[in-house]
């Protein structure tokens, strides 16, 4: 990502500044034809206003993708699961999907329940003020809190936006309690609570779960890797020892012991063998262990635990694609077909890993720590995957939602419940997200990936998992959670069963949770005033 610092490595930078300059153009290009398109979409009525809010639209877009969606592809890096040019490849095909497939109806919500304006006599314009106001804070917010390594929510940044620019609008038409009357204070304190509750929530759960992964799975495969070496150096030590005393026999006797041993050698090749049917000391010795190596089951754990463990995860996370983003799409789904989709992908998911495992053969069946993170690697991109998809169909709506209110009142001249969102609107972001992630991403991918806690497949995969089952799960009960805070909250809870938790770095970032909303709110009041003084 960017520029290498390695002199050394002359093509590098070479390769580094070719790719900037791809998505750069690929973003220009993009934006462009949006802007061609746009225009006539909405009839070439204020032009101006219409460029600028397209500019600072895809602005969130961009970054969104550099904190939001390098947040959730934090943990696959950080555990050396996927490479960060790898990430960018899943998250361009599943967050872009998301957003294109999915992500055009939930962009009604994100002005719902934060402000009402009914009682204030709103002008269309002024409409547009207020959501480009947003629109403009967050971004700015986002950017200064991606270049800092801060993984903040992109909800709470737009909410916050919404709120500051209606205050300041309801100030200027209506006087300071009316305009604090329009604010709904109880979706602020819901986010309030989620500052706690969500890094709670998925910590707990993470916690638990990389604590059963971790006594289970890899704590028993260390004992077995450490009785493997054993019973190696064991047959050393026999080996050696065979020797020294071979060596101090009389001619005679290395006769008579070759012929032996030559006999037991035979004998040892066969499957009924008994170590009484051995005359040899050093073949006895060997068949002892060589039984006591048998008895190792190393694979007890892979076989036992994994395919679960894989089978819970595509539930989840077809839980999260159906009913956070396919739903979106088709609501007539009934919560049934939810659940027998949910259980079919389980059953599919169990039986594939159990089959892998089945068929783990000669090193990879000692070398159970590749073995296992092999496995583990596989799920966390089946799980990285699943995230970017609800992620593209859900978050891009805290860009593309007031950028579709802006569009509307600028075509229509009037302001409406709801606004249409059309496709080449949900492309243009979702390109805009994929090369945020690439440019500005690298900061937040390091501090969710590695700063705050060390990662590997396993406890990289326990993390992702956590957070989606606690996203989903409190969805479904109205619980106010972040998906960043509590994928953050997850890292966490693994790093506190590992006992790295970088406590220093999660002051700065709990700050900036708190923050997060006031600071949104002031730069849109800012916005709001300056937007007002350029256009009216």
């Amino acid at each position: 990502m960017g520029i290498s610092s390695n002199s050394a490595a002359s093509t590098k930078p070479v390769g580094s500044m070719r790719i900037n300059l791809f998505f750069a153009i690929v973003l220009i290009v993009m934006t462009s034809y949006f802007l061609w398109w746009g225009l006539d979409y909405t009839m070439r009525q204020q032009t101006t206003l219409f460029i600028v809010a397209t500019a600072f639209g895809v602005f969130m877009a961009f970054n969104i993708g550099g904190n939001d969606v390098a947040n959730s592809f934090g943990t696959s890096v950080g555990a050396g699961t996927l490479t960060i040019p790898q990430a960018l490849g899943v998250a361009a095909i599943f967050e872009v999907s998301g957003a294109v497939l999915a992500g055009g109806s939930v962009t009604n919500t994100i002005r719902k329940g934060i402000v009402d304006l009914d009682g204030l006599s709103v002008s269309p314009n002024q409409f547009i003020y207020v959501m480009l106001s947003a629109l403009i804070a967050a971004a700015f917010w986002l950017l200064f809190a991606t270049k800092k390594g801060l993984p903040v929510s992109t909800t709470h940044s737009i909410i916050g936006g919404v709120v500051g620019s209606s205050i300041v609008l309801g100030i200027t038409l209506g006087g300071t309690d009316m305009a604090l009357s329009t604010v709904n204070w109880t979706t602020i304190g819901t986010i309030a609570i989620s500052w706690v509750l969500s890094p709670l929530l998925g910590g707990v759960l993470a916690y638990i779960l990389y604590g059963h992964i971790k006594r289970n799975v890899i704590d028993y495969n260390d004992k077995a890797e450490a009785q493997v070496a054993e019973l190696k150096a064991d047959k050393k030590v026999i080996k050696k020892e065979h020797k020294e005393r071979f060596d101090a026999m009389t001619e005679s006797e290395q006769l008579s012991y070759t012929s032996a041993m030559l006999r037991d050698q035979e004998i040892y090749k066969d499957d009924d063998c008994d170590v009484e049917d051995l005359e040899t000391d050093y073949y006895q010795k060997l068949y002892i262990v060589e039984r006591e190596r048998e008895n190792v089951d190393t694979l007890k754990a892979l076989k036992k635990w994994v395919p679960l463990l894989a089978a819970m995860g595509g539930v989840v996370m077809t839980s999260l694609v159906v009913f956070k983003g396919l739903k979106n799409v088709n609501s007539n789904m009934t919560t049934l077909q939810g659940f027998l989709i949910m259980g079919m992908i389980g059953a599919l998911v169990w039986l594939a890993t159990f089959i892998y495992t089945k068929t783990i053969r000669g090193k990879h069946k000692e070398d159970l720590t590749k073995a296992t993170f092999i496995m583990f690697s596989w799920m966390q991109v089946f799980t990285a995957s699943a995230f970017a998809f609800s992620h593209g169909s859900n978050d891009i709506a805290n860009a593309v939602g007031p950028f579709a209110a802006i569009m509307d009142v600028i075509r229509t001249n009037a302001i409406s419940s709801e606004a249409a969102v059309p496709s080449p609107v949900m492309l243009t972001f979702g390109v805009a997200l994929i090369v945020g992630l690439w440019f500005i991403g690298k900061e937040v991918i390091q501090t969710v990936g590695t700063n705050l806690a060390k990662m590997h497949p396993a406890s990289g995969f326990s993390a992702e998992l956590a957070a989606a089952g606690v996203v989903m799960v409190a969805s479904t009960l109205g619980l106010p959670v972040s998906s960043t805070h509590t994928l953050v909250g997850a890292v966490l809870g693994i790093g506190i069963v590992n006992r790295d938790t970088n406590w220093a770095l999660m002051k700065p970032i709990g700050l900036a949770w708190v923050i997060t909303l006031p600071v949104a709110a002031t730069l849109s009041a800012i916005s709001f005033l300056v937007l007002n003084q350029i256009f009216s």
